[in-house]
């Protein structure tokens, strides 16, 4: 599994909210944000960065870049 997806995963438990809830606020399918998830796919960089605003983070800890959100 990527950093990415064990980031998105943590996200997602931390704001206590579904997959579909998740899918829903950053604008794409349920099947497309579970990819996501399982690392079967990568975000387009206008998706990526939705996912960092309702997250609450850079688009560098989600990258793994930095450990800090």
């Amino acid at each position: 599994m990527s950093v990415f997806s064990e980031r998105l995963i943590q996200l997602r438990r931390d704001k206590g909210i579904s997959q579909a809830a998740f899918a829903k606020e950053i604008g794409v399918s349920s099947r497309t944000y579970q990819d996501y998830e399982y690392g079967n796919r990568e975000p387009q960089v206008a998706i990526f960065a939705r996912i960092a605003d309702f997250g609450g983070v850079s688009l560098d800890y989600l990258a793994g870049r930095t450990d800090t959100p």
